[in-house]
């Protein structure tokens, strides 16, 4: 799925977790970054690989049954779901549904309407759009909101996401961040952008990769989030560290209960279209991902 609707709820973490004060992203925490995003894709390219399984909702088979009772399953990855960087924080989570009775296919429509958004989404997504699309890699940017110790925080963000197809029943999309812009006065007359990388750190750096598998009677739509903060003074973590998991879990079960609502409501206004019909989803090849 298109994960920037789902990876925008991880910014109630970072703001819950930073200094109200200025932040400005260093060399080093960007360095870090990168390579702890390296990482994470080169764990989603061995999913493919033969006797590892694509989904993580597979590796514990537990996980499979409580999705299938109509469970959101949301986890932290990597220890507590933060890692510490040079002056910055990592947050990992993963987040796992099983939507019933659908097709790849009715996932895909609604995730991949980035005119939608603002509507599915709401109300923290205020606006959305798609920029660009060709050969299965989209553009599009998001302006949202989130109040948070009482200060609303207003981002402008733009993605690039590009899909890949595994087999007929199986796809992800990696997504990446292009440019996030934190909006000082969102709204008012002296409104205006600050430049990236500036601003409270509320959020700086956001990346997700999103799995989809059509089978017993659904699809199973996954979820891994990541996003890059400000970090939280040392004096602070024993207290903010509490919070920052339960909206973590709270953020990114939210948008997945949305998605699920989203595709019920797309398929309330397409009246007639058959259920449980494999459909190819379209994008890149597996072989193409792994480059």
């Amino acid at each position: 799925m298109r994960t920037g609707n789902w990876v925008f709820g991880l910014a109630m973490v970072a703001a819950a977790a930073c200094q109200s004060s200025a932040a400005e992203l260093k060399p080093a925490t960007l360095r870090a970054w990168d390579q702890y995003v390296s990482m994470a894709e080169a764990r989603m390219q061995a999913r493919l690989e033969p006797g590892h399984q694509f989904l993580w909702t597979d590796e514990e088979p537990s996980r499979g049954v409580r999705v299938r009772k109509g469970e959101i399953l949301v986890a932290p990855l990597e220890e507590a779901g933060i890692q510490t960087v040079p002056e910055g924080l990592i947050h990992h989570w993963m987040g796992a549904l099983f939507v019933p009775n659908v097709r790849l296919a009715d996932v895909l429509a609604v995730v991949r309407d980035y005119a939608q958004y603002k509507e599915v989404y709401r109300p923290r997504v205020l606006d959305s759009r798609l920029l660009g699309s060709a050969d299965g890699r989209q553009e599009y940017s998001m302006i949202w909101m989130n109040n948070v110790l009482f200060e609303n925080v207003a981002l402008e963000t733009r993605y690039e996401a590009n899909d890949f197809a595994v087999d007929q029943r199986r796809c992800f999309t990696v997504t990446r961040v292009a440019s996030a812009r934190e909006i000082e006065g969102y709204a008012e007359r002296n409104q205006r952008f600050l430049p990236p990388g500036q601003g409270s750190g509320f959020i700086w750096r956001l990346q997700s990769i999103a799995r989809y598998e059509e089978r017993d009677g659904g699809v199973y739509v996954e979820l891994e989030a990541l996003a890059l903060t400000h970090d939280i003074p040392a004096g602070l973590r024993w207290l903010a560290s509490p919070l920052v998991a339960r909206l973590s879990r709270g953020a990114l079960a939210g948008s997945l209960r949305q998605t699920r609502e989203g595709v019920a409501c797309f398929l309330a206004a397409k009246p007639g279209i058959p259920l449980n019909r494999t459909t190819a989803a379209s994008g890149h090849s597996a072989r193409e991902a792994r480059r």
